[in-house]
């Protein structure tokens, strides 16, 4: 098929290779079940809109996009599957969901747009361009503030390189359930965009237990439909208003980087992922067939950061109700800004720019789901008191922090009902998640009912998950 071997062409080879070699793929050419299956499923897609029409689908994402190759693979692979080049009735989507993704993404789109036959593909596809960016894996990657502050910024600029190219921006955000994976109160995170972001539409993904919770009823979609209408509608009228100023982005810069660098040396800890493989309920959601994907990607024996999936990650932290992803970092930043006499900056921040506030105020939801009583034998632990500790720490340092630049009482003060809402369903899960942590630690002890304990860990998630909301 291509005696060539890939790593060995320059970039214009490969690019040439993709765009006009002309070749027929077959699935039983191959040996390996991931190329057959790939194969099957572009296959499979023109199968379905011959029979449905385009409606039936018409969008392929890429995860993980990094360069201008995630894209051009695909458009690739559509045309030695049947597609003529000028004819791919699909949308083409890189999804960039790591900060090293986001940085380039500027370059890939540009990339991209110089390219002949990409301009013709999207002509074709009335001159629309879709970009998805991931909150979770984002989060999961850069920590609370850095991934929101990034898809922000990263917005912005592929915004301009659209316009620049005559294409009309379509933003698709990843979203899940929880703040830390991009949910919490939507509405205000666009609300909150600038007049410099394409604000053509609103398109989101709703996983798991959000969908029930969130559009579960007819009060609960029209509700949350008019929420994200009017934020689109707030955006278009007083979007201009949301001016960040040079002095503003300096800041939320510094917050960033220095929530970061917390975030990220956490991650580093040696006894990082030994603390969620053996403390908290990690492997077991892929047993309680928990999420739209495995619990991981790969099949390594030693379980690594970048393998496990967003909502496995996030879930575990929620479950031992210590919700590290959404505000880990955020006390150091403030404190260390404050430290160095600049309070009244951070507090002007918070009352002056929408975006800052929305993410102070979800990540105060995060810090109110959290409840560090449940695990707190773990502080004597030999092997693991100093990390929890250290989590404990910087949750009680980010609530202070929160409050002191909020002029705060209390967490979320002024949402009464969501706040209301929260308490009583955090006494409801309480007696599970004592269980939980009870079955967790017989475990960890060795028992000859390890089965039975196991069964109570997978049942317990699933009751856990659905009572909160948005855990997952």
């Amino acid at each position: 098929l291509i005696s060539e071997s890939l790593d060995e062409l320059s970039e214009a080879e490969l690019i040439d290779l993709l765009l006009h070699k002309n070749l027929e793929l077959k699935a039983e050419d191959f040996d390996e079940a991931i190329i057959k299956d790939t194969i099957k499923n572009i296959s499979q897609l023109k199968t379905i809109q011959d029979k449905n029409g385009e409606e039936g689908c018409n969008r392929y994402a890429i995860s993980n996009s990094e360069d201008i190759f995630s894209v051009l693979f695909v458009f690739g692979l559509f045309r030695w599957c049947g597609w003529e080049s000028d004819k791919i009735t699909f949308d083409i989507i890189p999804l960039f969901e790591t900060m090293d993704g986001m940085d380039t993404s500027e370059n890939t789109m540009k990339g991209l747009f110089s390219i002949p036959e990409y301009q013709a593909h999207l002509k074709q596809r009335n001159k629309k361009q879709t970009i998805m960016l991931g909150f979770s894996d984002g989060t999961k990657d850069g920590g609370y503030v850095k991934a929101n502050w990034s898809i922000f910024k990263t917005k912005e600029r592929l915004s301009a390189v659209c316009d620049q190219n005559n294409i009309k921006a379509i933003f698709f955000d990843g979203r899940g359930g929880p703040p830390a994976r991009g949910g919490g109160k939507t509405h205000r995170f666009y609300a909150a965009q600038t007049k410099d972001i394409a604000n053509n539409e609103i398109q989101l993904t709703i996983q798991g237990q959000t969908i029930t919770s969130t559009y579960g009823t007819k009060e609960q979609f029209v509700h949350n439909c008019e929420q994200l209408l009017t934020a689109g509608l707030s955006n278009n009228i007083f979007g201009k208003e949301n001016i960040i100023t040079k002095e503003s982005r300096e800041l939320m810069e510094e917050l960033s980087e220095l929530s970061f660098t917390k975030y990220d040396n956490l991650k580093q800890h040696p006894m990082f992922m030994s603390y969620l493989e053996n403390m908290s309920t990690l492997k077991y959601y892929q047993k309680a067939n928990i999420g739209s994907r495995p619990g991981k990607r790969g099949n390594k024996k030693k379980l690594e950061l970048s393998d496990l999936r967003a909502i496995s990650f996030v879930g575990s932290w929620s479950q031992l109700k210590q919700n590290v992803p959404g505000y880990f970092g955020i006390g150091t930043a403030i404190k260390t800004l404050k430290d160095q006499g600049r309070l009244q900056e951070l507090k002007d921040l918070f009352n002056e720019v929408p975006l800052f506030r929305a993410l102070m105020l979800n990540s105060m939801m995060s810090l109110s789901k959290c409840y560090f009583e449940l695990t707190s034998y773990m502080k004597d632990d030999k092997a693991y008191g100093a990390f929890w500790n250290i989590l404990y720490d910087e949750y009680m340092l980010s609530k202070e922090m929160l409050l002191l630049i909020s002029d705060f009482k209390i967490l979320m003060e002024q949402e009464e009902v969501s706040r209301e809402s929260i308490k009583i369903r955090e006494n409801i899960v309480l007696p599970l998640l004592v269980i939980q942590q009870y079955a967790l630690q017989k475990m960890g002890q060795g028992t000859e009912f390890a089965d039975l304990y196991e069964k109570i860990v997978v049942r317990s998630l699933y009751g856990n998950i659905n009572a909160s909301r948005n855990s997952a």
